[in-house]
């Protein structure tokens, strides 16, 4: 997501950023020293041009927040991050909004900052020069509530019946936190929660510690400044009977899958593959009637390690929330499931078990091995979108060929609604998670499809299990998987990837002359459920959003 500085060397791109800047008003102690507008940057991503920042790379961040009892009131919070110039900086933008900030430090000197857009711009004291290690400490709230317009889902903070929980993809997780919100950035975190007592709390990563806590305001001692009176006024003081969760991620992380839940929640513990701990976050009324789904992971786990081999985090889980969220979502070592999923008879149960596999899959795919660029997205949802058909043409006997083809038969209109796979529109006004229109779905698991056709079985086996194990813990684009398919195949795969991934045509597939894809072909028996708003999969092909 975003990168933002403002590098003062001259280089590649710096027309570019200089150019981001215009027409946008800087204060005038900026303007006074001769520095350039202070605006908004992004690195240049096609989709989400101002998200991510130029000129630093985080290392890893320490975020640690204060919760009230009450979802409906901002978060006092802090937020450390360790970062390394890469270019000579004058300024340094980070990605933030939807909070107030009121101090910010760049290695232990305080820094002027102000926003713009979504964008927090800070001057340390003196020019950063490039290879400078960074330590910078943002002082604020972060705000649960929902935006000025308050329509729509805009990300962020996920408010649920009892707390909250996080849903940041696709550029929401500075609308929680500052840092640099674009997945080419990847870095180790740190969460230190404060809560009352009688609520659970649960982040990526691992547990390192859990103690009373009785005194107001942060886990880290850190405090705002004084409104009146020596109270701030914006903000009730946490309760005295509190405590402080503290968790770590043990590998580098996207800030589109970071994860904290606050809520009355029951922490399931099991055994997985080879020992691996399984940890669960569920309605804690509900763990009862849940257990027989939760129970399906440790088997969807096995399954999964027989595809592509070893799981490449610490841990794994799903979190259940009573919220409306209208999809799911692969936060890292701990997906996020909408309870009701698993609760209602609106779904079949093939249907759930592989929406489960869906989100599991992209532990690999997305999360241990993370899109470059936001047009790279194809990759993961490709990916989950095959091994969830393929979990429920082996388990449920619902045929991954009949499935395809349906999805071929309209894969025509599917890159005329979204575009293709590989150059998908733009999301609309108002709509971050606009780019997950079917074709990021059906119409990526074609690309495969046809993939595997035309290399045979084989190959696409040992492509996959190179590809997350070459990648592990990185970030990797489409260009990164032509090479590797092309390599592993013994074929130059280069005119193969560039019509199935940027034609607006669907071309024909490999193996089947007779497939048509500008027609719909009937529809299965089986109920399927109604789209809903938000990430999703569109019910395209008889299928459903997930």
């Amino acid at each position: 997501m975003p990168h933002s500085s403002y590098p003062t060397a001259p280089g590649p791109g710096s027309a570019f950023r200089r150019r981001a800047a215009l027409g946008v008003l800087a204060a005038a102690s900026l303007v006074a020293a001769g520095l350039p507008d202070a605006g908004p940057l992004g690195v240049g991503d096609r989709l989400y041009p101002h998200l991510g920042n130029p000129g630093y790379d985080v290392r890893a961040y320490d975020i640690a927040l204060a919760y009230s009892g009450r979802n409906d009131r901002p978060l006092d919070a802090v937020t450390k991050i360790t970062a390394r110039s890469t270019a000579r900086l004058d300024r340094i933008n980070l990605d933030f909004s939807h909070g107030t900030v009121r101090s910010v430090e760049v290695n232990g000197r305080p820094a002027g900052h102000l926003t713009r857009g979504e964008d927090l711009i800070v001057t340390p004291r003196g020019t950063v020069r490039a290879g400078t290690p960074l330590r910078i400490v943002v002082r604020h709230t972060s705000d649960p509530r929902p935006g000025k317009t308050g329509k729509g889902r805009e990300g962020g903070w996920l408010r649920t019946k009892d707390g909250l929980a996080m849903a940041n993809q696709v550029d929401a997780a500075h609308r929680v936190f500052p840092g640099n919100d674009h997945p080419s950035d990847k870095a180790m975190y740190t969460f230190r929660v404060t809560a009352p007592k009688g609520l659970t709390v649960v982040a990526n990563g691992v547990r390192l510690a859990r103690y009373p806590s009785t005194v107001r305001g942060l886990p880290d001692g850190g405090h705002a400044p004084a409104a009146r009176g020596g109270r701030d006024v914006r903000q009730p003081p946490a309760p005295a009977a509190a405590s402080t969760w503290v968790y770590r991620s043990a590998h580098p992380m996207a800030t589109e899958v970071a994860q904290v839940s606050i809520g009355r929640s029951a922490v399931v513990r099991r055994g997985g593959p080879h020992g691996l701990p399984l940890r669960d976050v569920v309605p804690a009324a509900d763990r009862k009637r849940l257990e027989p789904w939760l129970a399906e992971t440790p088997g969807q786990l096995a399954w999964m390690e027989g595809k592509v081999g070893r799981y490449p985090f610490e841990t794994y889980g799903v979190l259940l929330a009573q919220a409306e969220t209208g999809f799911e979502l692969e936060t890292q070592t701990l997906s996020l499931f909408e309870e009701r999923l698993f609760t209602t008879k609106q779904y079949p149960r093939w249907y759930i078990e592989a929406v489960m596999v869906h989100e599991l899959a992209h532990q690999w795919f997305g999360n241990s091995v993370t899109p470059r660029t936001w047009s790279d997205v194809w990759l993961n949802e490709a990916h989950a979108t095959w091994y969830e058909e393929l979990y429920a043409h082996e388990h449920s006997k619902v045929s991954m060929d009949q499935r395809t083809r349906r999805a071929y038969s309209v894969s025509d209109r599917m890159r005329a609604e979204g575009g293709p796979p590989g150059s998908p529109k733009a999301p609309a006004p108002g709509n971050k998670t606009g780019i997950f229109r079917p074709v990021m779905y059906d119409g990526s698991a074609l690309v495969l499809y046809a993939l595997r056709n035309k290399i045979g079985p084989a190959a696409f086996d040992r492509l996959e299990r190179t590809w997350v194990t070459r990648h592990r813990d990185g970030v990797a684009g489409t260009a990164d998987f032509t090479a590797l398919a092309s390599r592993i195949s013994g074929q130059d795969l280069t005119a193969f990837f560039r019509s199935w991934l940027h034609d607006a045509k669907t071309p024909p597939m490999p193996g089947h002359p007779d497939w048509k894809a500008h027609y719909r072909t009937p529809q299965p028996p089986a109920k399927a459920p109604a789209a809903k708003p938000g990430k999703q999969r569109p019910a395209a092909a008889g299928r459903a959003p997930s």
